[in-house]
């Protein structure tokens, strides 16, 4: 187990492969986990690096805000203090979203960029992620957790095709968190909209959506068309995670895009 501290708190990483840097970042409830298939993946070409957000994995809980833009500042600080001064950075779901206005922000830092099942409009969410956002049901969902946990696993099958691998790290993420990052990281993310800025983009861009994804509406695909270098993967067997529903696909488009 890795850690960087940076001028906000103690960030948990880990690192695989040797070779040129890539930065991953992983989606809500969830952690650098879901990455483990792909960094191994990479591993061959490529030194990979999976971080957890603030309030999520190991990482620092010791804080009040949880946005999005909280999120970008912390990946930024975290390339700092490792000295990657600039890398193909890419996410997963809310991941996605930071890793899009990471680019937008700080294109210096950005070599190339990729959104795995994100929300580029926040309203695509589906409607019970919405609703997570809102304190007061926030904090009666945190506070049944049985509750909480039969609910995710009867919808588990809707949201991963691989679904008991799924449940599995989410169970184990889950236990991590705390209701503010919980609660504000999801309200952020709510109420992002990058459909003014996304035609900035300047750097090779890659979306991939699972067409069966239930999460976030793939049809979010259609909005790098405004994108000048952008290309767009979708994955007709996956859902929420392409990367734990169709491994193999994923890791060969991923591996195409960074050696293009």
């Amino acid at each position: 187990m890795s850690s960087v501290v940076t001028d906000q708190g103690i960030v948990h990483y880990e690192v695989v492969g040797r070779g040129r840097p890539v930065v991953l970042l992983h989606g809500w409830l969830g952690s650098w986990g879901c990455w483990l298939g792909t960094m191994e993946a990479l591993s061959s070409r490529y030194r990979t690096y999976a971080l957890d957000f603030w309030g999520f994995g190991e990482s620092d809980k010791r804080r009040e805000k949880y946005s999005l833009a909280d999120f970008v500042d912390l990946v930024d600080q975290f390339m700092e203090q490792l000295g990657i001064s600039r890398a193909p950075v890419i996410g997963h779901s809310m991941g996605g979203t930071v890793a899009l206005n990471l680019a937008l922000d700080h294109p210096e830092r950005v070599e190339k960029v990729a959104a795995v099942g994100s929300p580029i409009d926040g309203r695509s969410l589906n409607i019970f992620l919405k609703l997570a956002g809102y304190p007061w049901i926030a904090f009666l969902v945190w506070n049944s957790p049985s509750l909480l946990r039969l609910g995710i696993k009867l919808f588990a099958p809707w949201i991963a095709a691989n679904w008991s691998q799924w449940y599995q790290l989410l169970m184990h993420d889950l236990s991590k968190m705390t209701l503010e990052s919980f609660l504000w990281s999801i309200h952020s993310l709510h109420h992002t909209d990058l459909r003014p800025r996304i035609g900035e983009l300047q750097m090779p861009t890659l979306g991939v959506y699972g067409r069966g994804d239930k999460i976030v509406d793939p049809r979010q695909a259609e909005l790098f068309d405004s994108v000048p270098a952008a290309r767009v993967e979708m994955m007709a067997g996956s859902r929420h995670f392409p990367m734990l529903d169709e491994p193999e696909q994923f890791y060969s488009i991923l591996m195409d895009f960074l050696a293009s």
